[in-house]
């Protein structure tokens, strides 16, 4: 097969990858921001640090995004999560920072951010109080609250789904993305419903990344099991609207590097929100190579918005695979088991010719592998572990 046949080929899988978007696509008629045309990259300081957050650690942390290089991948979001805000409202009803710990308030805080070429982020929730109970929700305030986010030059709403009235999220977010449109000021929309009632199947309509898990914890099973979840809704993911299974815990502990490897692997071809979930001013080297690896992020922001599929499962070996630009298929063999094992990815199950002749780079290793390809690659992998490479047909 020659070089134009592979390009015909990969060209029909890209096809039929957009075709299963039509559907989730033509729902779009609510939500037209014109943000996160690529999956939101930034950080988000609940994983690590809860409640106890305070404007000096998130200057602290905006300053370290730049110092460190990552906001020049394109982590930019420094988005604050709950408890930042008083327990009760002022007597005309808005959101008060809380003095003790945002003593300069939030819009001071957000044009500390804007200086630094980042953006800034906020938490709510639809409805009455936050999950943390320490701070109000939004719920009977959409249009209020969203006008204060757009006074203070907020980019980035998380918005919950603690404490609420009972009725349904399909009732409640979109009063908030509609509070948000007439705001004045573009807010990239995180619709924080757990994936309760399938928000992926309503979310495009909605907002601009829709979680479809329950809380992450910095646990091997907690992650590939949101990975799995996540996973179900891969159709509905595109560019202005992504599948979010919680952010990073890559750096946080709990982890081995090999599983923090998988994490991101996982994150970067799912096509989610990368938003890092540990303390940016205090990263060892090695989490700084794994979530500064420009190779695999590149996989994570590729323009055509293509969410990985698991295109094969033999036990506890994976194979995930998703269309890239350029003629190109990103591919994570993982072994999830508990001893090493050979894992192989066939050409027919990730969507080239099998007679494709195909040229591999190790996006972890940073280096093109000198042998080249036909019908299949295999690696062998230790437990709990993974490789990732892009494949370009040569001939």
């Amino acid at each position: 097969m020659g070089k134009r046949g592979c390009a015909v080929a990969i060209t029909m899988i890209m096809v039929m990858w957009l075709a299963s978007l039509t559907a989730a696509t033509s729902r779009r008629s609510m939500l037209t921001n014109s943000l996160g045309m690529t999956p939101p990259m930034g950080w988000n300081s609940w994983n690590h640090f809860g409640c106890n957050i305070d404007e000096k650690m998130i200057k602290e942390t905006a300053d370290a995004l730049v110092s460190t290089g990552l906001s020049k991948l394109g982590y930019v979001y420094v988005n604050i999560d709950d408890c930042w805000a008083e327990i009760s409202r002022d007597d005309e009803g808005n959101l008060v920072p809380k003095k003790s710990t945002f003593p300069s308030g939030i819009k001071a805080l957000a044009d500390y951010v804007h200086s630094k070429g980042l953006k800034l982020g906020v938490y709510s929730d639809a409805g009455y109080f936050t999950c943390s109970k320490r701070m109000p929700g939004s719920l009977g305030h959409e249009e209020q609250d969203a006008k204060t986010f757009a006074s203070w030059g907020i980019d980035y709403l998380k918005y919950d789904n603690c404490h609420n009235d009972g009725s349904k999220p399909i009732e409640r977010y979109p009063v908030m993305t509609r509070a948000l449109m007439k705001a004045g000021h573009p807010i990239f929309f995180s619709v924080c419903e757990w994936g309760d009632m399938h928000p992926a199947e309503w979310g495009a309509h909605v907002g601009n990344s829709w979680r479809t898990t329950n809380d992450i914890s910095d646990t091997w099973d907690s992650m590939i099991s949101r990975a799995d979840q996540n996973e179900v809704y891969a159709e509905y993911a595109r560019p202005g609207g992504w599948n979010d299974p919680d952010m990073l815990e890559v750096g946080n502990g709990g982890m081995t590097k090999d599983e923090y490897i998988v994490h991101f692997s996982l994150w970067a071809i799912s096509k989610a929100p990368l938003l890092l979930g540990c303390d940016i001013r205090n990263m060892t080297k090695e989490t700084m190579e794994i979530v500064a690896n420009e190779e695999v992020i590149a996989v994570n922001q590729d323009p055509y918005g293509f969410q990985a599929k698991k295109v094969r499962m033999e036990g506890d070996q994976e194979i995930w695979a998703a269309a890239l630009s350029g003629y190109r298929v990103a591919v994570v063999l993982l072994n999830r088991g508990p001893v090493r094992y050979s894992v192989t990815a066939r050409w027919d199950d990730i969507g080239l010719d099998p007679k494709s002749v195909v040229e591999a780079r190790d996006i972890w290793e940073h280096k093109t592998l000198e042998t080249r390809f036909v019908g299949n690659l295999t690696a062998t992998l230790d437990s709990h572990s993974c490789k990732m490479y892009v494949l370009k047909p040569i001939a």
